[in-house]
């Protein structure tokens, strides 16, 4: 895990790969959960049995949603940024989901450091989001998300 101090600091690994997370395990479960909270019960996440028979991963597979929204868990695992009054998740852009995430996968973000601007005391940090998907060579998703910081 890297620790990031200050806008320096945060600067210094810009154009980098800052690291890359645990390994994360998308079970059934997770999915299902999901589905609650979104209302989306389209039966590739959540009919096992059918997409089994009908779908085209013989299994059922998580919702690209689902997996966006495991970045701030697995960012955590790779930056720790300190001294900050205030972290807001700012946006995202330019995702391209690549392949689907069957149940029981396991993934992985790897950040890259794009840009790191101090605008005025707050910094936008824009980083390259990779999710990777274990004994695969395509990535769930690549894409840009924006942190905006304000230090102490």
């Amino acid at each position: 895990m890297i620790v990031i101090n200050n806008f320096e600091e945060y600067k210094a690994h810009e154009g980098k790969v800052l690291g890359v997370s645990d390994w994360h395990k998308i079970d059934q479960e997770q999915i299902n959960r999901f589905a609650d909270a979104t209302l989306d019960h389209q039966w590739i996440h959540t009919d096992e049995q059918r997409a089994k028979t009908e779908g085209p991963f013989n299994s059922t597979i998580a919702h690209g949603y689902l997996t966006l929204s495991l970045i701030p868990y697995l960012w955590k695992q790779i930056a720790d940024v300190r001294n900050v009054k205030m972290e807001i998740n700012y946006g995202i852009e330019n995702f391209k989901f690549g392949q689907a995430v069957p149940v029981n996968g396991e993934v992985q973000l790897q950040a890259t450091v794009k840009s790191i601007t101090n605008l005025r005391g707050t910094v936008k940090a824009i980083i390259n989001a990779k999710l990777l998907i274990k004994n695969q060579a395509k990535p769930a998703y690549q894409g840009d998300v924006i942190f905006l910081y304000h230090f102490n």
